[in-house]
């Protein structure tokens, strides 16, 4: 008797034992629709919009970005939280994989297994074109900005992508320091020498007029980045055809190398620029101690950090040839692509004309501080009559993601390094930007 009671208890226990288990199991399930973030995805760079109330089928959407800054993909969430509402049965998911976003698009691309909506970061038509859906058709593509419509639009008249943030890459300069000594932002090359001259004879070298890093090298790479924009490409008569055709003669590329070196023996380039490191600029911007830094001010947040007061101005790099006029650098910074054998295009294509939305463009433009890529958007931040006082300026493609292989910025940042540390010569830093083009070209 006894023995049969107790036989009964184990059985009873069991059965709750079994019970408990199955109540503890997760309530949510990986949805099959977002397979890429199932594979690749980490828990630190998942972010989803709230799911409303299932209505039908649920559908959720991936969406990988560039955007690195915590506070402008808090923004962009909102932006898609604000969709969701809307379509209570799409759901919306953001990647922010940061440096990996590249190494991660090239494998899903080698996979034709891509996000369904992705951003181009610079590569809209060269990389990702037979990638992405044509979105010519969309309310939004008639808008598109003068300066960015052929950015995006192919031969065809493809339209690649959305264009949120219009990148727009020139000069950075510390206003007040310019208002000190009496100096306009120039307009020429030499009128920015001559500046240089000024700032560093009149500070007792107290004030370096370019700040750059050798560490973070893409700071020396990126002036010869947008300057051989400025050599090659925006005059009248330019050299984009044979650098197309492979025919360029890179004998040309020594002026420019060697106006870099004149620069830095001239004492206008910080003294430890080959130690120093990006994050050490704003600070010394701050202090008054930095006059220029080539490219977008994207580094303005930081400087105020240390100086609230801080005034930063932006105007286009300056020309390089006589007879030439000022430019900028850039195109798509910020956009929003449609995977063209995505599941779910159609809902796909209506996130991104939400994006599109005058109210959301705005959005973006605020706080990314960058002009949007459609007419007519208001912003209000510190550089939007910048903006606005340069909207006719010419705006080119950086220089190498149309006239070089793969592979050669690379190049161009550890040569320019090379040539400040005086172990190249500006004549060897052309001879090794040509037996790189050649063997980069031919792979």
């Amino acid at each position: 008797m006894k023995r049969t009671f107790l036989s009964v208890v184990a059985i009873m226990l069991t059965i709750s034992i079994v019970l408990m288990g199955c109540s503890s199991r997760p309530s949510s399930v990986t949805s099959t629709d977002n397979k890429d973030a199932a594979a690749t995805t980490k828990p630190t760079t998942t972010t989803s919009t709230p799911e409303a109330k299932p209505s039908g089928d649920k559908i959720k959407l991936t969406v990988y970005s560039t955007i690195s800054e915590l506070p402008n993909q808090e923004m962009m969430k909102g932006i898609a939280a604000d969709f969701t509402k809307e379509n209570p049965n799409v759901a919306v998911e953001f990647q922010f994989p940061g440096a990996e976003y590249e190494n991660i698009l090239k494998v899903k691309m080698a996979a034709n297994d891509l996000p369904d909506v992705f951003d181009t970061h610079g590569w809209a038509i060269i990389r990702y074109g037979k990638y992405l859906a044509d979105l010519r058709d969309e309310p939004w593509a008639k808008n598109m900005t003068d300066t960015i419509k052929p950015v995006v639009t192919d031969k065809d008249g493809k339209v690649e992508a959305l264009v949120m943030s219009e990148a727009k890459d020139g000069i950075s300069y510390n206003a007040e320091i310019l208002d000190k000594y009496g100096l306009k932002p120039p307009k020429t090359f030499d009128e920015l020498m001559a500046a240089a001259e000024k700032i560093k004879t009149s500070s007792s070298g107290a004030v370096t007029p370019f700040f750059m890093s050798g560490v973070d090298n893409g700071m020396i790479g990126g002036f010869s980045d947008l300057y051989a924009t400025s050599m090659y490409i925006s005059p009248a008569t330019n050299d984009a055809k044979t650098l197309l055709d492979g025919t360029f003669d890179w004998n040309k590329w020594t002026p420019l190398a060697q106006k870099l070196q004149d620069m830095s023996k001239k004492g206008y380039i910080n003294k430890d620029v080959l130690t120093a490191k990006y994050s050490d600029m704003p600070q010394l911007f701050a202090q008054g101690k930095v006059a220029f830094v080539f490219g977008a001010p994207s580094f303005a947040d930081e400087v105020y950090k240390y100086n609230k007061n801080a005034k930063i101005g932006i105007s286009p790099l300056t020309s390089m040839v006589d007879g030439d006029s000022q430019s900028f650098s850039g195109g798509e910074r910020y956009t929003m692509g449609a995977w063209k054998d995505g599941k779910h295009l159609a809902e796909s294509k209506k996130l991104i004309a939400f994006f599109a939305k005058p109210e959301n463009m705005s959005k973006i433009a605020n706080a990314t501080k960058l002009p949007a890529g459609l007419k007519n958007i208001e912003s209000k931040h510190e550089f939007s009559e910048y903006y606005k006082q340069f909207e006719s300026i010419r705006v080119f493609p950086y220089f190498d993601r149309v006239y070089l292989p793969n592979g050669m910025w690379d190049v161009m940042c550890k040569t320019g390094v090379a040539l400040l540390a005086g172990t190249v010569t500006p004549q060897q830093f052309s001879d090794k930007m040509k037996s790189e083009y050649l063997r980069l070209r031919n792979q």
